[in-house]
């Protein structure tokens, strides 16, 4: 498809609309829509939160009678289906829009066509595709999650520039700067869950929250504890919005957990751990579109090893710790380099002194 310059540049508006739900409309994907007509802007919208309108009624709201001969940009196909709230599509069909373009089609292969097919049956001329990659950008979680039932899953690490995670002691506090730190806050905000492991929990007592971004949601607090050693005095835990995931316990331990509102999840693989795929089918579940991995090195590993992990975000301080610190993964001992994970970088920043690097598995 040959896009014009005039469709991406308000396709790229309305992107830019639907990155304002990025801390907010899970588990429902983000949304942009721009209304033009004779070149002008005459309303446009952000899908926001769930149960909220969506984009498209936003945009149109503000464009009123004026919607009429109209064109719509919007990131995400239109709902076909009553949900929460009325379908989209037949919102842009009573408002008499008489072009719509499209980013993406939805990925719910459940509706996924639908809408499209809907507003064409009105006569409404659909161009599918302009700036189709971006958007699929802005939703990796809900495209995950809609295609093959999975959160989308980042890994989060802070090491030494030879690859160091803590001193041999345990200690760690700070490898990075401040910058990054604060930078971590984006993706926890952005995060439907963070998961961690019980030997971080014990260590650091980490709250686990989002802290340097405005936000009123807090995602998911996730310990994976095999043997229930969590105390219940933990700070993650404190507003009852957490999970434990644990193989063996103490039932009265539970007890006490269920009456803070802390979920659980028995989740043994036979081997006295917590079964990793379980608790991603769980989360999946609940819904989550967007995971995040804050462990240390032997949960690192496990999740890696268990092809559980979309990206990376990796964070170098200028540093050495030498080789007895403690490392990024656990991991067996190769033999060839066959047998290494590939990644493809995405992206390199600097914040202060550190630097970002973002890169993804290869399949």
């Amino acid at each position: 498809m040959l896009e014009s310059v005039q469709d991406i540049e308000w396709m790229t508006r309305a992107l830019r609309q639907a990155a304002r739900g990025l801390y907010t409309t899970t588990p429902n994907p983000r949304v942009g829509c721009v209304l033009v007509k004779h070149g002008q802007v005459i309303g446009e919208g952000a899908h926001l939160r769930a149960g909220e309108p969506h984009a498209e009624v936003h945009a149109l709201r503000a464009a009123g009678e004026q919607a009429k001969g109209s064109t719509a940009y919007v990131t995400l196909e239109p709902c076909s289906h009553f949900g929460r709230t009325p379908p989209c599509a037949d919102a842009l069909v009573q408002a008499g829009v008489r072009r719509v373009v499209v980013a993406m089609q939805d990925p719910n292969p459940l509706v996924s066509g639908n809408g499209i097919a809907r507003l064409q049956a009105q006569g409404i001329a659909v161009t599918l595709g302009v700036c189709e990659d971006q958007a699929r950008a802005l939703n990796p979680g809900f495209v995950q999650r809609m295609t093959t039932q999975r959160p989308y899953v980042r890994l989060k690490l802070a090491a030494s520039l030879d690859g160091r995670t803590a001193l041999a002691n345990g200690e760690s506090q700070w490898i990075t700067s401040a910058e990054a730190r604060q930078d971590v806050h984006h993706w926890r905000a952005q995060s439907c869950a963070i998961i961690t492991g019980i030997a971080s929990i014990l260590k650091d007592d980490a709250a686990l929250t989002v802290r340097a971004v405005a936000t009123q949601r807090q995602p998911l607090r996730v310990i994976v504890d095999s043997q229930l050693r969590i105390p219940l005095s933990a700070k993650a835990l404190q507003d009852g919005n957490a999970l434990v995931a644990y193989a063996q316990g103490d039932a009265a331990k539970l007890e006490v957990l269920n009456v803070m509102g802390v979920r659980t999840l028995h989740a043994p693989n036979g081997h006295g751990q917590v079964d990793l795929g379980l608790l991603m089918q769980t989360l999946t579940a609940l819904p989550c579109n967007e995971v995040m991995i804050e462990a240390g090195a032997t949960l690192n590993g496990a999740f890696l090893q268990s092809g559980l992990v979309d990206e990376l975000l990796m964070y170098y301080a200028p540093k050495l710790m030498g080789d007895q610190a403690r490392g990024m993964f656990a991991l067996p001992s190769l033999q060839q380099m066959s047998g290494v994970h590939d990644l493809t970088v995405l992206e390199l920043r600097q914040f202060g002194q550190d630097i970002r690097i973002q890169a993804r598995l290869r399949d």
